[in-house]
């Protein structure tokens, strides 16, 4: 069969190639044409677009750039109509991926999957409409998002967590591998403090250099920056001159197994860094301080903006952001994970919790088995 893909950022290309290598397991006819990244195209098939022409978030960069943006989608249209394939599947990336879901459903009148659903859960609970109109069958990642959906009776399948199998993967793969990494990054033997500032240029302007200062009031610890892989290392440059930091590129599993703390944006790194349980602060620069979390508190729908938290249902990391994304405030919680051994072992607890909640591997195996027998059948 033929699987067109469409995801518009770093995790979305991780897991739309896992699902990939996946589908390519059950279907040995499979043949992918996807807008996407390095890691789906190392599957196989053929790459329409780039995420990093695709990635824009905020409104003034949206603005910015929306000629880009329509382009993208006029291409990707163009593309599916060519590809004619047996069904669309869209990973999160909802702003772009919804438009293209319309598209294809009263334009085409295809099947159309999604696979991680936008968090709708959070706020804009009104897309549940265009789920209802446009998308065929929705494949979750989260285990409370089945109950959520539940309540707007809209059937969804939870097939577990990709961030799960990715860690799993990885830590089988090293198991019989001479442990080299400290040695071929030219790390020393300090505790690393990984720095997980985003993937987007905008998200590292905002908040790697507040995590430099902090790291500097620390140096007992080697700081490490995982660099985003869409993103060019002069770009870090900016931010780095001058300091010791360490910027290491394709190697995010590797820092995370070795660090004794780290400070992560919001995002699937959260999860990732929960799963190599390094204890963590969750640390992300808005614009507006106070307002910011004013509107958190009463615009939004959950009460929190982390996958750790979100999944344990209470505060297992620290979320330092708007008002509270101060140095001091982040200083002090980094203290407290890296000198206080008892608030260290509540925290590993909590993200033991978070663990045995997500369940066994294997999302990627389950997702495409549903997705190959629903279109057998």
């Amino acid at each position: 069969m033929k699987y067109f893909l469409i995801a518009g950022e770093a995790s979305g290309d991780l897991h739309a190639s896992n699902l990939m290598a996946a589908l390519a397991a059950e279907d040995p006819e499979a043949e992918f044409c996807f807008l996407g990244g390095d890691k789906m195209l190392a599957v196989g098939g053929t790459l329409v677009k780039h995420y990093r022409d695709m990635a824009f978030m905020g409104f003034i960069p949206v603005l910015l750039n929306l000629r880009t943006i329509l382009n993208n989608m006029q291409l990707s249209k163009e593309a599916i109509a060519a590809f004619a394939p047996d069904v669309v599947i869209l990973i999160d990336y909802p702003s772009f991926n919804l438009k293209i879901a319309k598209y294809v459903k009263e334009e085409l009148h295809l099947p159309v999957y999604y696979y991680i659903s936008p968090k709708i859960w959070a706020w804009k609970k009104y897309r549940i409409k265009d789920f209802r109109k446009y998308v065929d069958r929705m494949f979750c990642i989260l285990p409370f998002e089945t109950d959520f959906y539940a309540g707007l009776d809209y059937a969804v399948d939870y097939v577990g967590n990709p961030t799960v199998d990715a860690v799993q993967q990885y830590k089988t793969a090293q198991a019989d591998k001479p442990d080299n990494f400290r040695a071929s990054c030219a790390l020393g033997e300090k505790p690393i403090l990984a720095l997980l500032c985003g993937s987007r240029k905008q998200e590292i302007r905002d908040n790697l250099g507040m995590m430099l200062r902090v790291a500097e009031q620390f140096p007992e610890y080697q700081p490490v920056i995982a660099g985003a892989p869409a993103i060019p290392e002069s770009f870090y440059r900016h931010f780095t001159d001058g300091s010791p930091v360490k910027l290491i590129f394709n190697k995010t599993y590797d820092i995370l197994a070795h660090s004794d703390a780290a400070l992560v944006t919001s995002g699937t790194a959260t999860l990732e860094t929960a799963l190599f349980r390094v204890p963590q602060i969750v640390c992300y620069a808005f614009a507006g301080g106070k307002l910011v979390n004013y509107i958190f508190r009463h615009f939004f729908s959950v009460p929190y903006i982390s996958l750790v938290n979100l999944i344990g249902n209470k505060e297992i990391v620290q979320e330092l952001f708007g008002a509270r994304f101060t140095f001091n405030e982040i200083c002090d919680e980094l203290d407290r994970i890296t000198n206080d051994p008892g608030y260290r072992v509540r925290l590993l607890a909590g993200y033991d919790e978070v663990i045995e909640l997500l369940g066994e591997a294997g999302a990627s195996r389950r997702a495409a088995s549903l997705i190959y027998d629903s279109l057998k059948h």
